[in-house]
């Protein structure tokens, strides 16, 4: 089969494609046939070495995917062989990810993907549709899984949301029922944000960001899932009710996280840090399931009209697809492995 790999960490031109034997399932897991695979930002601070050395003599990159199983191994149900399905977390722990045309994950980290759902839908979810999941179930009065009602008279603030993660966020807290604010840089991340659903977008650069989303939600914002806490924590905590939360999973532009304790104490901030591989298997499973109940609901397509614009590169040009996603490239980055 052809595969991406790398054998030590560096720029994207590490990555090179390679012939390599079909790998075989072992208990317990699945080989699929890739089709599509998503690059995440942590695709390429893993392949970089800016997050951790090399743990594997050699890698095939990418956490999420999507494609058909072709194999099962020993424990598997052999009805699942020619299932249609999307991968996530395919590399955490393990040297085989997506970039290739075949892969072998644990069974659970292969999840039914409806006929009428596309490849691209499912190469799309794992890390951003996961993030955002743990995101938004994480306060002091819950919920812990989404559902449709689950966020009733709740508001939610979508830092970035024209982002893959804020994208997913939105879509994920309006289907559950929140009313959802985004914060974005210009007009043209505001029309994604609203393509993504969300009820109002604010541009935060212009006027006065704090007293508009006051104005939407006078007891303040709930759940914020911030993208860049160091430059957003003002706002944040201007908007902030009593008792909300602040979910981080990023902190993109790097600025220090500096907290008035007082400030905090007084309106009895929760803040949430979030990463995938430290979550624990049970809020992973959690979110999955949660998550493919959306995908069958139908509330998490992407695409230009759907505010997450798709930018794709064949699996040989996988270096540029990293280079893309390193660029700060608006929307989505896929691989496209199936020829």
């Amino acid at each position: 089969m052809k595969a991406i790999v790398y054998g030590t960490t560096g720029d994207p031109d590490v990555l090179q494609l390679a012939e390599r034997d079909l790998p075989t399932p072992g208990p317990g897991e699945v080989r699929v046939r890739v089709t599509v695979s998503g690059v995440n930002p942590t695709d390429w601070k893993t392949r970089s070495g800016a997050t951790n050395s090399l743990q594997f003599p050699e890698v095939t990159p990418h956490l999420d995917g999507a494609g058909v199983i072709e194999a099962v191994g020993a424990g598997v149900d052999q009805g699942r062989v020619g299932q249609r399905v999307w991968l996530y977390m395919a590399t955490a722990g393990r040297p085989t990810g997506t970039a290739a045309e075949f892969t072998v994950v644990p069974s659970a980290q292969a999840v039914p993907l409806p006929d009428a759902v596309g490849f691209d839908v499912g190469a799309s979810l794992g890390v951003p549709a996961l993030t955002a999941h743990r995101a938004l179930t994480v306060a002091e009065d819950g919920p812990r899984r989404l559902r449709p009602g689950a966020l009733d008279g709740k508001v939610v603030l979508a830092a970035g949301g024209a982002g893959a993660v804020g994208h997913a966020v939105i879509q994920l807290a309006r289907w559950a029922g929140a009313t959802v604010i985004s914060t974005i840089s210009g007009p043209e991340k505001a029309r994604l944000a609203t393509a993504a659903g969300a009820h109002h977008v604010i541009n935060y650069r212009e006027g006065d960001p704090a007293a508009r989303i006051r104005e939407i939600a006078p007891d303040g914002v709930d759940i914020i899932a911030e993208v860049a806490l160091g430059a957003n924590l003002a706002l944040d905590l201007a908007v902030l009710r009593t008792r909300g939360t602040i979910s981080t999973y990023a902190n993109d532009g790097g600025k220090p996280v500096e907290l008035d304790v007082r400030q905090n104490m007084m309106l009895n901030t929760r803040f949430q840090f979030l990463v995938l591989y430290t979550v624990g298997p049970e809020a992973l499973a959690a979110a999955a399931e949660d998550v493919a109940a959306a995908v069958g609901d139908g509330v998490l397509p992407v695409g230009e009209e759907h505010g997450l614009p798709l930018v794709r590169f064949p699996l040989e040009r996988t270096a540029d697809a990293h280079r893309a996603v390193e660029q700060g490239t608006v929307g989505k980055v896929l691989v496209d492995v199936a020829s």
